[in-house]
């Protein structure tokens, strides 16, 4: 919150890693719960601090259900959630090839040559 508040500019990447090493793995659904509803209603203020040109990609690198017997990764899709004050609503990515098409899509976004691997899905949303 701190470094959106401060309005610079660049790349700010987040990992909330309790929700993996904590309760996913650890087969807490409770705490999984409770960080969920804590993150959730941290979104308004999150929301509250971007500006117009700003673009939120909310995903997670693997999926962990606390509910499952297994403490294994237990699902092969992820959420992948856009938002941005500029870009179209409701807009639906599909499912995605590869997670590359994350890093093909900030490279775009900010004018970078990106690696070759994964589809920018920029040109959708804008």
């Amino acid at each position: 919150m701190q470094a959106l508040k401060q309005n610079g500019s660049g790349l700010y990447f987040t990992t909330l890693v309790d929700f993996d090493t904590l309760w996913g793995h650890r087969n807490d659904h409770l705490g999984f719960a409770s960080g969920l509803q804590q993150f959730d209603s941290l979104l308004p203020e999150i929301l509250g601090n971007l500006t117009e040109n700003d673009l939120l990609i909310m995903t997670a690198d693997h999926g962990c259900d606390p509910t499952t017997p297994s403490t294994d990764h237990s699902r092969e899709y992820v959420p992948l959630l856009v938002y941005g004050k500029e870009i179209k609503s409701n807009v639906n990515l599909g499912v995605r090839k590869t997670f590359a098409d994350i890093g093909a899509t900030i490279a775009e976004n900010f004018g970078l040559k990106g690696t070759g691997v994964g589809e920018s899905f920029l040109k959708q949303i804008l």
